[in-house]
């Protein structure tokens, strides 16, 4: 059994959001990353995390590439509506600083 996966994505003046409910793991990560690979990442992406009910390191180390690949073309990642299991995350590993957070939306 896969965990689910939902993408929405929203194009908005200067900045496209791309909404993620469900896991973020192994299993789902390459997902996201397929979600991502035909936007314009020159602009800003935000990733609607409110709907995340878990991100492992997978999950992490995935938000990490898209956020490399992101910045090389000039763009900018935002996460917003990190989840509490999901920001203990980024704390643990000290890649928080890393990150663009919003609260919401």
């Amino acid at each position: 059994m896969h965990p689910i996966l939902d993408l929405g994505l929203a194009v908005r003046p200067g900045r496209t959001v791309l909404t993620v409910t469900g896991e973020l793991d192994m299993d789902s990560s390459p997902r996201l990353t397929e979600a991502v690979d035909p936007l314009d990442l020159g602009r800003t992406l935000t990733l609607d995390l409110s709907a995340v009910t878990f991100i492992d390191s997978c999950g992490l180390s995935t938000l990490l590439a898209l956020r490399h690949r992101i910045r090389l073309l000039g763009g900018t990642l935002e996460l917003n509506g990190l989840p509490d299991q999901a920001l203990r995350l980024l704390d643990l590993t000290g890649t928080r600083p890393l990150f663009t957070l919003c609260a919401g939306p």
